[in-house]
């Protein structure tokens, strides 16, 4: 049973059928641009975030976080404090500037890595967290997140691994880029995820892979490879995908290059409750990887 309680506040616009992707993101950075304020949005990310708002609950729906659920992850980013934090849809840069923000106050040296598809919507990225003075902190990586997430392990960025991974990409996504994470090393014991948006739109085959035990994993890899499961994270930790593309059919499930993880992490995973900005219930899952079973 949900503990939210009602929403307080000014919500976003109404999400549309079609929310994202038809020119609302460069009209974004023309309102803040044009903004009266802008002068005091200059190194400033609470000022250029407040903007960012500002435009969703007067303009057009954006498909942000939002100010109720990143708090969630804020605090999550103090009690860490990552020496590299990777998000996996970084959008307009709403959360790359309030992670990027609250990374620097954690005084951990950490980088930010904000991995999106869209090169229009990571040239407004990279131009608001410039804005928020941030560039030292965040890093914008252009391209799909699984060849972004291999360029990155093989030139040695993942080398110590990703302490805080935030999922917020297509959401058939969510298994494979982990399993891809996984079967780099690069998830590990002591990382720690957070996935947005599990309740809405929801993720289902995400939360029930999060939530299950190494034996659950075991059973369902050995199904689907044919093979001994407890073998299959040293097949492939150093070439994964060969730079492949996931692929999807037409009901979004990913249909190659099949991956499978390393079933031997051991996951603890919290569900925890939040707004989206519009006003609608949503939920932040929080898993961390505690421990490697081999027996």
């Amino acid at each position: 049973m949900s503990t939210l309680g009602t929403f307080t506040g000014q919500a976003y616009q109404n999400q549309e059928e079609t929310y994202f992707d038809d020119g609302r993101e460069i009209a974004l950075l023309h309102f803040i641009y044009n903004h009266p304020n802008l002068s005091e949005m200059r190194n400033n990310p609470d000022k250029v975030i407040a903007a960012i708002d500002e435009y969703g609950k007067e303009k057009k729906y954006l498909m942000n976080i939002g100010e109720f659920k990143s708090g969630i992850v804020t605090k999550l980013i103090a009690q860490v404090k990552p020496r590299v934090m990777v998000e996996l849809g970084g959008y307009v840069g709403y959360s790359a500037i309030v992670f990027g923000a609250a990374l620097r106050a954690a005084n951990s040296g950490g980088r930010y890595y904000s991995l999106e598809y869209n090169p229009e919507f990571g040239a407004v990225i990279a131009s608001l967290v410039d804005l928020a003075g941030l560039h030292d902190v965040v890093k914008v990586e252009i391209g799909a997140s699984s060849s972004s997430l291999q360029r990155l392990y093989a030139d040695g960025t993942f080398q110590d691994g990703i302490d805080l991974l935030f999922l917020d990409h297509v959401k058939p996504l969510y298994v494979q880029d982990l399993k891809l994470c996984e079967e780099l090393g690069i998830v590990r014991p002591g990382s720690v995820l957070a996935a947005d948006n599990v309740v809405k739109p929801g993720n289902p085959p995400y939360l029930k892979y999060v939530r299950s035990s190494v034996q659950e994993k075991r059973d369902e890899a050995r199904t689907a490879s044919g093979g001994d499961a407890q073998s299959l994270p040293h097949r492939t930790s150093s070439t994964a995908t060969n730079g492949q593309l996931f692929k999807l059919n037409d009901k979004g499930e990913v249909t190659e290059p099949k991956l499978f993880g390393n079933p031997n992490l051991v996951y603890e995973s919290e569900f925890v409750e939040g707004w989206e900005p519009s006003g609608v219930p949503d939920a932040v899952e929080i898993t961390r990887c505690t421990g490697v079973e081999t027996s």
